[in-house]
This record gives C-alpha cells, sequence and structure tokens, in this order.
C-alpha cells in the first residue's frame, strides 16, 4: 500500500535552514505529483509547494517563495522540502502528499498523506 514517510523535522533557530526528505513506498512514485501541505498551531491545512511527477514543474505559496524550495529524487523515491531563512511562522507540522496524476495539485484533490514531521522555528 502506499507509504509516505516525511523526515527531517526540528528545532531551529529564525534564519536557519532544514531540509525535509519524504520517503514514497507502494507505488510508482515518478508517476505522480506530490505536495507539501502544513498545519500550524490552532490553523488549518496550508498548501505549501508542489511538484509535477518528473520535478520539472515547480510551484510554491507566495508566503514562502524564495524560501522555501520542493524537489524530488525519482531515482530514490523521496521528496524534498529545502527550507531556507525560517520564520517563527513557518512552525507547522508538515506533510507530504500524493496528487492523483502527474501534476500538481489542491488540497481537496490529494489521495494519501505522510503522518508529518514538525518544525518549529524559534529563538
Amino acid at each position: 500500500q502506499v507509504q509516505l514517510v516525511e523526515s527531517g523535522g526540528g528545532l531551529v533557530q529564525p534564519g536557519g535552514s532544514l531540509r525535509l526528505s519524504c520517503a514514497a513506498a507502494g507505488f510508482t512514485f515518478s508517476a505522480y505529483g506530490m505536495t507539501w501541505v502544513r498545519q500550524a498551531p490552532g490553523k488549518g491545512l496550508e498548501w505549501v509547494s508542489g511538484s509535477s511527477s518528473r520535478g520539472t514543474s515547480t510551484s510554491h505559496a507566495d508566503s514562502v517563495k524564495g524560501r522555501l524550495t520542493i524537489s524530488r529524487d525519482n531515482a530514490k523515491n523521496t521528496l524534498y522540502l529545502q527550507m531556507n531563512s525560517l520564520k517563527p511562522e513557518d512552525t507547522a507540522v508538515y506533510y507530504c502528499a500524493q496528487c492523483p496524476g502527474s501534476f500538481t495539485c489542491s488540497i481537496p484533490t490529494l489521495d494519501y498523506w505522510g503522518q508529518g514531521t514538525q518544525v518549529t522555528v524559534s529563538s
């Protein structure tokens, strides 16, 4: 069955960096668009970034553009989120999720989710 396992979260100071990973199994990773979604304490889900199946098309929310970058390694069945210049408002649980097709997609259409990894930005 589909498995998505996030890792790489933790506590970081403002201005710091982290790289999140999402290890995928149970499906043909290279055939599906993938997405990062986050949920801050007490808030709803926020779409962060998306990648097409081959990684040739990516998109990012305005709130993270220029600081967070999605990428993928289809040979390793792994999705990444490079997080630079982190701000306290980036504090959230970060989820990777599978889109239903090869393109990026929105939150309501996401098929499978990982369990999430906590990112806390604080001094």
